[in-house]
This record gives C-alpha cells, structure tokens and sequence, in this order.
C-alpha cells in the first residue's frame, strides 16, 4: 500500500504596494518641449564646432608639410592634429561652452570658447614641452587663431539664427512670474524689454488675490491665479521657467516647496531679486550651512584692470589713427566745400573727477550755432538737461551725414591718447549738464568718458535722460575689458546700421 504524503503547501509572495508619493516625478510635455529645442540647439552648436577646429587643424598640417600630401610627410603633423582637435573638442565641452543658460545672449559663450581654447593649447604645450616632443609649432601659430576665429563666428552665426527664431516665438522658456503685483510688474517689464533673451511671459500668479491682467507697454499679461497654486498654474499652462519676483511673507518655505512640486515640469525656477543694474560678474554664490549669501562685489576704480583699460585704450587708437589719417583730408574738403568754417570743433567737456578738457569733433553745423541755440529752445526734444533737435536747421548737408555715421568722432582718438577719454565710457557731459546733477549722477565721473559707450548702442538721441543715466551708472559700476569688447563691435554695426543719430 502506497502511502500518500500529504502536499506541502506552496509559499506564496507577499503583496508590494507602490506608494503614490514614492514615485519619481516624470517629465511632463513642457519640459520635454523644452528639452527637445535645446538638444537640436547644441547638436548644431556640436557640429559646426567639430568642422570649425578640424579645418583649422588641417590648415596648419598643410602649413607644417608645405602642402606635401605624401603619407610619409603627413603622418606626424597628422597624429598631432588628431590630439590637437581632440583635446580642443574636449575642452570645449568641459567648459560648458554648449550650456542652454549661456546660448543666445551675453558675452559668457565668447568668453568660455576663449577660456575652453587657451586651456586646451596650454595643456597640449606643457605635454609637448614636458615630453620634448616636436611638431606642435604649426598648430600654435594656424590651428590657435584660426580656430577661435571660426569658433566664434560661427557661434555668433547660430545666435543670430537663434534670435531670428524668438522673434518668431519658437525656442523660448515659457515663463510664469510670481510675487506681489509690483514685483512681477517690475520683472515682466524687464523680461519682455529685451526679447533676444528668449523668456516669454505667459502669464502670472500674485499674492493679492486679484485676477486683473497686467498692462506693461500697452500689452496685457493674465493673473491665472494666487501665487501658492503658482506649480498647478505652471503645469497646466505650459510653463517651462518659473520666475519668483517675491516671496510671502507668511510662508519661509514657499520656493522650496515649490521647487519640489516643479520637478517633471520646468526646467528652470529662477529667483529674481532687487539688485538693480549689479551684472553677472560681481555677484556670487555664497552657501553658508544651508543659508544661500549672495556677494556682490563693490567696484574699484584704480589698479591693474584700470591699467590694461588704458593700455587697451591707447592700442585701439593707434591702429585706429592709420584710417583717420587717411580720409581726414576727404572729410575736410567736404565740409570746406559745404561751408564757411574750420574743419575741427572744439567743446568743453567734463572728464574724470570733474576735470574739464576740450573735445575734438569734425565741424558737423554752422559757425554761430551756439548763439542760434536760444532760437531753437522750443523745438527742444532731448530730456533733462540734454538739448536735441531732430531736424536741427544749424546742421550742414555734409554735417548731417557725418553724425549719422558717427564719422564726426572720429577726431576724438586724439582725446583718447592725451588720456582725457576712453573709447568706451559714460557720455562725456557738458559742464552746464554737470551742474544739474544729483548726488546719483555725479558717479558717470568716476571713469573717463567713452567715444561710445552702452548709451551709443541703445538708441544715443532716442535715449530719455533718465535711461542715459541708469546705462551709463550701470557702466561704471560694472564695466570689463570683455564688455568694453563687446560694446565696441556693437558700435560698429550701429554705424552701419545708425538708429538715434541726429
């Protein structure tokens, strides 16, 4: 007889609950559309750089060979242009030169291509000269500035093409502000004054409760609701950027929370604050356990980046003399020809710390134009103590094409190298102007007056007073040898392309 065992009962697996809160926030349709502009960006940003570096490389191996193509010329320089151009990509990538937060605005991306290109030669110098290894000669003196070159053109190709598509409302962070009303006017003002750095308002959340839109330049900005649904608000209108202009004051720990109820959907919470016109460079992040300072850094105005300020001034001015002497006897016929007259204008102008010093112009309006000021004092357009006439009869035919090219400060390359201006600088005032200022203005003399400057870019006679003061205080205060850069290329195209001269 076959005894049966019984069966042993067969274990079974315990349930596992997933826990709704315990999961990870996944990325929702507006990030991922954030996501996906962004990586088409920098793929194109990618490619245009390999070709950028691999042509420069190739031109100094057809520099190092004389243009030989026989393998056995071509091995070395080829081996060394292959570490050259990976070193160079490599960099470029290590110094976040693609980082969507630097694309399309600013002189951040110029300045890590630069930072990116001077490591990636100094490394391979050191290794070449540590090794004592030949060869790398030709790539210092071709690869080197012709690879920057394209490096920085094409990038500033891109930018424009980038700009292009803002313009159109494409490639932008779609951007809800938050705060009390006044502070999300201040910052929806400040954010739409400029569209080239790609923030599109959409909407906004205040603390006050009411649901009025917003009116800046004639242009109406929903409420969608109170500030503590700002995340729900966000989700459900598309935002990619959340902008805190102010938090309430009743709840310490409002961006926290809200940064964590933003994970999934935007890529970016941006906490703005009221350090007005204090740029990039002087501010820093301090975390003090758990506490975040930010720096600002108080600006000198003396020492060596005043020095090389001068230096650079005196350089620029010389190279520039070549040209100006020149056409200086063109310019002179023509305006002896158009009228009666010298050929150069001297004014006197208020410098650094107040000292006085006589400007040179090209003449660009009749002799007796001081005396005939009085008779034009009620066609007066300019704002506060600035005298501006648009069509200004004192203006010669000849004059009036010389200030819409700015040909007629020309001559004031000679102030520059006497030391009483810089090429980049506050307007230089007149002393009845001075004597009008406050406690406030008096700063534009902390620094010699520019031949251009932010206020020449910017519109120059379209200016309010107002906003010539705040560009030309923002100057002072936060000026660089890369802004001065940038300031001066921009003032070239602005001669091409005048806007505000008259």
């Amino acid at each position: 007889m076959t005894r049966t065992l019984p069966r042993r009962p067969t274990p079974t697996r315990p349930s596992i609950d997933t826990h709704p809160a315990a999961i990870a926030p996944r990325v929702q349709p507006s990030l991922e559309r954030r996501h996906l502009w962004e990586r088409r960006y920098r793929r194109r940003l990618a490619a245009t750089d390999s070709l950028g570096v691999v042509l420069a490389a190739v031109a100094a191996v057809m520099f190092e060979t004389g243009g030989a193509l026989h393998p056995a010329a071509l091995a070395e320089p080829a081996r060394i242009g292959i570490f050259v151009i990976c070193a160079w990509m490599a960099l470029l990538v290590l110094a976040r030169t693609r980082e969507p937060g630097v694309l399309g605005a600013g002189s951040t991306e110029y300045k890590r291509i630069g930072h990116a290109t001077g490591f990636a030669f100094g490394i391979l110098s050191t290794i070449f000269i540590v090794a004592q290894l030949p060869g790398l000669r030709a790539q210092l003196i071709i690869a080197l500035p012709s690879g920057l070159v394209a490096l920085v053109f094409s990038r500033w190709l891109w930018r424009k093409w980038l700009i292009h598509e803002r313009e159109r409302g494409e490639c932008v962070s779609r951007v809800i502000v938050a705060g009390a009303r006044v502070d999300v006017e201040y910052v929806i003002e400040k954010l739409v004054h400029d569209p080239h750095h790609g923030y599109l308002v959409i909407g906004a959340t205040t603390t006050d409760g009411v649901s009025d839109p917003i009116d800046i330049g004639g242009r109406h900005y929903p409420v969608i609701g109170p500030m503590k649904f700002t995340a729900v608000y966000g989700r459900e209108a598309g935002a990619d950027t959340i902008v805190v202009a102010g938090t309430p004051d009743d709840d310490r720990d409002f961006v926290r929370r809200l940064g964590w109820e933003l994970e999934g959907t935007a890529a970016e919470l941006v906490l703005c604050n009221r350090l007005t016109d204090v740029a990039g460079p002087r501010l820093s992040l301090r975390p003090l356990d758990g506490l975040p300072l930010v720096q600002v850094k108080i600006p000198e105005f003396e020492g060596g980046i005043h020095a090389m300020k001068r230096g650079m001034d005196v350089v620029f001015s010389l190279l520039a003399m070549v040209p100006i002497v020149l056409v200086t006897p063109l310019i002179a016929l023509a305006i002896k020809l158009d009228s009666r007259g010298p050929v150069l204008f001297h004014q006197l102008r208020v410098g650094r710390d107040g000292r006085q010093f006589w400007m040179t112009k090209f003449r660009t309006m009749v002799v007796d134009a001081e005396e005939r000021r009085d008779e034009l004092s009620a066609r007066n357009e300019g704002s506060g103590p600035l005298f501006k006439v648009r069509r200004d009869p004192r203006v010669t035919r000849v004059g009036a094409v010389l200030r819409r090219f700015s040909i007629d400060e020309l001559p004031q390359f000679l102030n520059v190298l006497r030391g009483d201006m810089s090429i980049v600088g506050p307007r230089p005032p007149l002393p009845t102007e001075v004597t009008t200022y406050d406690g406030t203005v008096y700063r534009r003399l902390y620094l010699k007056p520019g031949i251009t400057g932010l206020w020449q870019i910017s519109g120059r006679s379209d200016l309010s007073w107002d906003e010539s003061v705040r560009m030309d205080l923002r100057y002072v205060e936060n000026w660089s040898i890369a802004t001065d850069l940038m300031i001066m290329w921009r003032t070239a195209k602005v001669m091409v392309v005048p806007k505000g001269a008259y």
